[in-house]
């Protein structure tokens, strides 16, 4: 993909080289705890699901051949609760009042509906006929012995935590999650204008709670004005003490872009520095390494539309890198534009709402109010899009783009 700026690494370029990054280790967690991490590999069942031939419903377990031979009339002899091991067995004519989950015995192989019964004393009536084997649910229907539960790199979320506790697993081994720490860096943004020359700050609480989204919920989040002593305190401590580190502000190249040359001076290496994309150019992104740690830097702007999108293609593809998924880029789809967008040498990425008609076709449509320093159209987009460079497609011939979710 081609840039007419001098020196950018194209979109694709920037998102390959997250795939360089050191892994975290892998480590061994309880199921419960291992919510929200990525599986370092595959999870087989050690058992049958169903454990046992049990009843679907409340009812009444049969014999088939008495049904076949059409009898009507049984003598009930018992009771099976889920959950209580009993020890009952049926001969000919009898049948066992039953529940839902209850193992059924080995002599039976049919349960009636209590709908379709009636009691009488110690005696059941049969209303309806039905096939032998009704409303069983066989030992191994659902999955036998070394069936895959979950594949490596798969994402724990609550439903396949359920799944594999339903199988009796109670630890997996999974890829640890990094330690994050946030520096919110500008003399300008602050919880209170306590000047008219300041603005509201926007990005800790949209940093904190996508982070959140993600699974983390431990972030360590600090402001740095645009000083260079105190930036080069926070950013030597983040850099020693975390597995990323993630800024906004401070890496253009004003005299108070300060990031990139103070983390260079205290040993990090630079794998790139701005990217053709619009918004966020000015991307940089460096490793930091000691005999005993390793950290990565990622810089973001500081205007908090390019913040967003960064977030939403930038990080999401790094943590996923960090947390050893192999193919972390996002996953992009394809939907007909509804406007006219002018190109540019960049990339664009534009907040837009995603609409789908009665026959399942994909639509996208360009807001209002796309400069990097304007958030309020996040109140209407639910995907970004992705707009290619001038020099690679005519702007009156494109009718589809790239789009990905709004995490």
């Amino acid at each position: 993909m081609s840039c007419a700026e001098t020196g950018l690494m194209s979109v694709d370029q920037a998102l390959a080289a997250y795939a360089l990054v050191q892994p975290l280790p892998q480590i061994k967690l309880p199921l419960i705890d291992a919510h929200r991490h990525y599986l370092a590999c595959d999870v087989a069942s050690e058992i049958s699901l169903p454990l046992f031939n049990q009843s679907a419903v409340d009812g009444y377990a049969l014999r088939g051949e008495d049904i076949q031979a059409g009898m009507t009339e049984f003598q009930l002899v018992g009771e099976i609760r889920a959950g209580i091991e009993e020890h009952l067995q049926l001969e000919s004519g009898q049948c066992i009042r039953i529940f839902t989950g209850g193992r059924v015995p080995d002599s039976a192989d049919t349960v009636a509906r209590q709908e379709i019964m009636t009691v009488n004393d110690n005696t059941a009536s049969l209303h309806q006929h039905i096939s032998k084997g009704t409303d069983i649910r066989y030992q191994g229907e659902e999955l036998v012995v070394g069936t895959v539960l979950a594949e490596r790199e798969q994402y724990l979320k609550s439903g396949v935590i359920a799944a594999l506790s339903m199988a009796g697993v109670k630890q997996v081994k999974v890829s640890a999650q990094p330690r994050i720490a946030v520096l919110i860096t500008g003399d300008e943004v602050s919880q209170e204008l306590d000047n008219d020359a300041k603005v509201f700050d926007a990005n800790t609480p949209m940093v904190l709670t996508w982070f959140k989204a993600q699974g983390f919920d431990h972030i360590h989040i600090e402001h740095v004005i645009d000083d260079e002593q105190q930036l080069n305190a926070a950013l030597k401590n983040a850099m020693q003490h975390y597995d990323l580190v993630i800024t906004t502000g401070g890496v253009s190249v004003g005299d108070y872009d300060l990031i990139r040359p103070v983390s260079m001076a205290l040993g990090a290496k630079e794998i790139f520095w701005k990217v053709a994309q619009k918004p966020g150019k000015p991307l940089y992104f460096a490793q930091y390494q000691t005999s005993q740690h390793v950290s990565y830097l990622l810089g973001l702007p500081g205007n908090p539309a390019a913040v967003f999108v960064c977030l939403e293609i930038h990080v999401s593809t790094l943590l996923k890198a960090l947390q050893g998924v192999k193919n972390a880029q996002p996953k992009w789809k394809k939907a007909r534009l509804n406007d006219s967008v002018k190109l540019d040498h960049r990339e664009q990425f534009l907040r837009m709402k995603l609409e789908v008609n009665e026959q399942g076709q994909l639509s996208v449509s360009k807001l209002k109010k796309q400069q990097s320093h304007m958030l309020s159209n996040l109140n209407e987009a639910n995907v970004i899009g992705r707009i290619p460079v001038l020099a690679d497609v005519n702007e009156t011939e494109l009718q589809y783009i790239e789009f990905i979710d709004i995490q």
